[in-house]
Parts: structure tokens; sequence; C-alpha cells
């Protein structure tokens, strides 16, 4: 080889020193290797420039984030960090980790070990398979495309305070079609006009149902209108109407009604609501009062006036140009069209033959009506109409999206079909107490409850001593408070608002009782308020001890009473539900509150000793130490087991 050849591969020598071999270049090794081209053969110390070259790949390293999951493997650890699965591991057992290179690490652990090595990480979440398939079918957002929609009002109140009449006398002011009357076709919802602008109204059977679809939710209320009757005022109803309205956290208008009547006290009413925390406007507060009259429709307009008012401070607004999205109100099996929903657009127009994903169900839209009767070939953001088309029954509750992928969709279905049979009874609220505790965190700052006792000076005390729990970082907050039965309405608006259910000496009726089963909803009985306030603080501060749960066995009603020598008494009780066990303990209740709890002493069926009698039988029942039924008392059958916490 010549010594152009080794110039050319050695810039001056060839790989093995070529012939500066022996000469003063001997050392060269230690000065670097030699350059392949330009530069001649050392370029100086090789500690300087090779320290210089380190600082410049850490910094490097940490310029760019690295996306690390949940748990991960040390293999794909070293793949996101493109270095070798050796490295990782000796990083790993210098912090006392042994690993192999398919043992699994927490993120944790795996943010040390970067730290280490010089890289920034983050920790994501990765999308479920629904998750992933509907943000597929999200549509972005265009801020200059919203433009104002109708407000959606829900009107609440107590019974017999004129809801009902008041929603007639709304639905004959169409000031632009002059129309008076009814519905044509009851869908749940409706609109009128005045002064050229629409307001939508839900119809639905009261705040039990208007919890319901907000426990699944669905918050489709944009307004509360509550009313309470002038000649009565403020009742337990109103109150708990007013519970559900603040917990959805929506503006509240007042309407004072039946002012026409004799003995009527708009201002005794604003009194009331302004001791619940709703101070009427004219008294410095924010929230209006309208005075009406539903019988005469006086203050209608002023009423509707200030619902246009307030939609008007708060600017709901939506994009008509976009796929529509909107909720469920109600749905039903036509025997003659199949299944049929009423539907609440919230967002986009709904047009005939689009194609749409309802929860966990498909279709078309083959037939739209108003809430008149009348068919429709599109309808705008806060429209309700009633669709045909869908192949089968939806939830109230439920969004609706209009898709353009059909098979895609049709996975999103399947997955949420498989989800819902998994976790039937899924939510996010802390259902019981024992939940509420495990999942207590910083951010965990308030346990609420929804509180009913046999009487309000019981209530009152229970209240006062809850609100004395300050020795904690955890408020307690009373959702709702009433005195008589634990009701169905009780149970749903603890589930809608993440609240457990506390009774004291009263229990839950039989609709109560399978909604808390359903939804799995905690109902705690006391009948000592040590008792209660002691479990409580207990479970504030992570230090329940094992209980003992009670568990129901049925229920009965006393349809007769037996006189027995020696001033005994025997009830003859006819099984309501489930089934009376002559071992469970049994509680007389009377108008919901309970006046005795006891042990079972004879159970009979005719004139024989029974073990067990079960729904749709008759027994003769005596318990120890009580000889004072009355006909229409109420008996639940229940025992005691052991849990572990």
């Amino acid at each position: 080889m010549t010594q152009d050849s080794g110039n050319r591969f050695g810039g001056g020598g060839n790989r093995r020193g070529g012939q500066n071999r022996r000469g003063p270049q001997r050392g060269g090794r230690s000065g670097g290797p030699p350059s392949r081209g330009r530069g001649g053969p050392n370029r100086g110390p090789r500690n300087a420039p090779l320290a210089a070259g380190r600082t410049s790949a850490v910094t490097v390293r940490t310029r760019r984030i690295i996306e690390l999951p949940p748990v991960m493997s040390v293999k794909d650890l070293a793949d996101a960090f493109s270095i070798s699965p050796p490295q990782v591991i000796g990083s790993l057992i210098r912090s006392g980790v042994m690993a192999t290179i398919n043992q699994q690490i927490d993120y944790d652990t795996a943010e040390i070990i970067a730290t280490e090595l010089g890289y920034q990480t983050r920790l994501v979440v990765p999308q479920t398979d629904e998750e992933r398939l509907i943000s597929q079918l999200e549509q972005p957002v265009a801020e200059a495309a919203l433009q104002t929609r109708p407000p959606v009002v829900t009107v609440m109140g107590h019974v017999d305070h004129g809801k009902t009449r008041l929603l007639d006398a709304i639905r004959q002011t169409n000031v632009v079609e002059g129309e008076a009357g009814g519905i044509t076709q009851h869908i749940g919802a409706y609109q009128v006009e005045i002064q050229g602008r629409k307001i939508t109204f839900l119809d639905t059977p009261g705040h039990e149902a208007f919890t319901a679809m907000r426990a699944r939710g669905a918050q489709v209320t944009d307004i509360v209108v509550l009313v309470v009757a002038a000649d009565d005022g403020v009742m337990p109803q109103t109150l708990e109407a007013l519970a559900h309205a603040k917990a959805a956290d929506v503006p509240i208008v007042v309407a004072v009604n039946k002012i026409d009547r004799e003995g009527a006290n708009p201002d005794r009413v604003k009194q009331q609501l302004s001791d619940q925390a709703l101070i009427p406007d004219d008294w410095g507060g924010d929230t209006p009062f309208v005075n009406v009259s539903a019988l005469t429709r006086t203050g209608i307009d002023d009423l509707l006036g200030i619902l246009l008012l307030v939609a008007d401070i708060r600017e709901f607004k939506a994009d008509p140009t976009r796929l529509a999205e909107g909720v469920i109100v109600e749905a039903r099996v036509d025997p003659n069209q199949g299944p049929s929903a009423t539907v609440l657009v919230q967002n986009g127009t709904l047009k005939l033959r689009d194609s749409v994903l309802v929860g966990g169900v498909i279709g078309r839209v083959r037939m739209m009506y108003d809430d008149k009767g009348q068919k429709l070939r599109k309808a705008e953001p806060a429209t309700p109409v009633r669709i045909l088309g869908l192949e089968s029954v939806p939830a109230a509750g439920d969004s609706l999206m209009v898709i353009t992928d059909e098979r895609l969709a049709r996975q999103v279905a399947d997955q949420r079909a498989r989800t819902t049979q998994i976790m039937s009874t899924a939510t996010l609220r802390p259902a019981t107490l024992d939940e509420w505790f495990k999942g207590a965190s910083d951010t965990s700052k308030e346990l609420r409850i929804v509180l009913k006792a046999d009487v309000q000076g019981s209530l009152g005390a229970i209240q006062h001593s809850l609100g004395q729990l300050t020795e904690t970082n955890v408020n307690v907050s009373i959702v709702y408070s009433g005195t008589g039965t634990i009701s169905e309405s009780d149970v749903r608006l603890a589930a809608a608002s993440g609240a457990i259910v506390v009774g004291f000496n009263v229990r839950p009726d039989v609709a109560a009782r399978r909604v808390a089963e359903s939804e799995n909803i905690d109902i705690r009985f006391y009948n000592i308020i040590y008792n209660l306030i002691d479990e409580v603080k207990a479970a504030l501060t992570g230090m329940l001890d094992p209980e003992f749960r009670e568990v129901t066995d049925g229920y009965g009603e006393v349809r007769a009473i037996f006189r027995l020598p020696g001033r005994e008494q025997a009830a003859g009780v006819y099984i309501t539900d489930g089934r009376a066990i002559r071992n469970s303990k049994v509680r007389v209740l009377r108008n919901g509150a309970v006046v005795h709890d006891g042990s079972i002493s004879s159970l009979k069926r005719f004139k024989d000793d029974a073990r067990e009698v079960a729904t749709g039988f008759e027994c003769g029942l005596q318990i120890q130490g009580f000889n004072e039924f009355e006909d229409g008392d109420n008996v639940e059958f229940y025992h005691r087991e052991q849990v572990r916490r």
C-alpha cells in the first residue's frame, strides 16, 4: 500500500499508525482517534472534549418530555428512552429494585430512573377503547360559529302549589301562533315564543325524573323555576326541590303562585326562602321572585320575561352548523311505530335520515315530530323533538350524536353494551361511606349527606352536631335534610349528588330501598345521636371499626289485631315484599317512624308455627315486649351480619 493510500484512510497515518508508528506520534492513541480526512492526527487531550460531549447529551435529553403510561415493562421503558434494557436494569439495581427485562414497573419508579438518566417524563393515562372511538367521532368547537339558543327550563315545586296549572298557562302563552290548549302529543318537552324568542320547557314528572337524568350525567336544564304557593308557603317538598336545583348548580327563579287567593302572603315566602340562602333580588340578593297566578294568568308574561333576562345574562350558546348532539328526555316503544325517543337537541342541527348513536343504540332518523305532533325536517339547538328509527329503546339521560362512520359507531355501541354488562352499577360517586373513605385524598374535602329524621327537634340537633366536626380537614355538607320516611327521591338525590343517606329513627319505603340497592347507595340508620356523630367522625379520621350490617328480609302490613290472654297482642300481617323469617329481628313503623324494635316471639301460619312466610301470604305475628299494634302499621323484618371493613 502506498503512502498516499495510507493518507487517504488515516489523514497522515493508517489505522495502526502507518509510517508515524515509531515516531513522536506513537502515543496518538491517547490523543483520541485519528481524523478521517482533514484535521491532522491529534486534537488535544481526550477528557475535555468527551466531558463536554456528555454534558451536551444530557441537555438534549431533557429538552423532550417523554410520555409514559401508569405501568410498563422494563423493555418498554428502554425503548421509550432509546437505550438498551441493561442500562435501565442497572439503574433499577442501583435504586434497590431487582428487575428483569419483562418485569412491570409503575410510573413512579420509571420517573426515578428517568431522572437518573437525564430524561423528563409525563404520566399519560391511555384511553379506553370507548374513549378512543368516541374521540374519533368528536367534533372541534368553532367559537366563531356559536349562536344564541333558547334557554331550557324545568318547573319544580311542592304538590298542589300549582305547578301543573302554571305549565298549562305557559303553554297557552304562544304569542306567535296564538294557540290555546295543551300539547297534541306529549313528548316530555315543548317550546313557547314570547317577544319573538323561544323558551324550551322540560315537562318532567317532578324532581325525581329531573335528578334521575342528572345522575346519568345529563345536565340538560339551564334554569329552574321553583313554584311556591303564596297562601301555603314553603313546604317539605319545596325544600326538597330546592335541594335538587342547588345540587344541579343552575340559576333559580321563584314563581310565587296563587297570589289571588285569600291569605296569600308573598313576603312570608321570601322570608322562608331567604332562610334557605335564597335571597330575593329586591332584598339585595340575586334570586328573581315573580308573583303569578296560574288561574288568572297574572304575571305569566313577567315570568317569561325574567327567564329571557336570565338567559341573556348567562348567554346560552350553541353551534347550529355542526352535526347534532343531544340528550334523551324520555323513550318508549310505540305499538305501531316501534322505538320512540324524545330528544332535546343541545348542539348542531338534527336532520331527517341522519345516522345517530344514542348510548348503546344506533339508528337512523326516519321521522321527526315537534311538541304539537307536526312533522319536521330539522331541529336546531334547544329544540325538543320525538324521533323514530332507533334499533331499540335507549335510557333517559343517554347522549345522542349524529355519526358519519356507521362501522365505528357500531363498535362504540358494542363497547358500551359490554361495559354496561360488566359494570351495571358503575358510577363516579362514593356510593358508600367506606368507599368514600377509600377514595378520600387531598382533593376530597367534602362528605355529602342526605339527612332524614323522625322529628324536627332531632333533625336540628344532628345538623348542629355535624357542623361541629372541625377536627378534620374534611367538610360535612348536608345536601338535604327533612323529616319523615326516607323516600325514593331522597335516594335519587344522593345518587346525583354523590352523597350517603343517613336516617335517624326513620326507615326507607320499599321504593327507596329498591333504588338504593340498584344504585348501590349507602343508607345508614341510627337511633342514638352520639352513635351517628361518632361514626361520621370515625369515617372522617379513617378509624372505622368492623361493623354489623343490617340486611332487610321483608316488609309487611298489619291488617288485623287479636287480643290474647294476659293482655298480649298478636297482629295479622300481610307480607308485601320479601319474606318474614322466625329468627329475624322486627321493627314496627307508624307513618314512617320507628315505634318499636325487637325480636319475634311467635310467627304462625293459621295455627301452625312457621319458619318463614313469603310474599303474598298472611301470618300471625307476636313481638316480644310489644302489645301496641295499630291497623295500618308497617313491619320490617331484618337480620344483622358482620361486615369486615
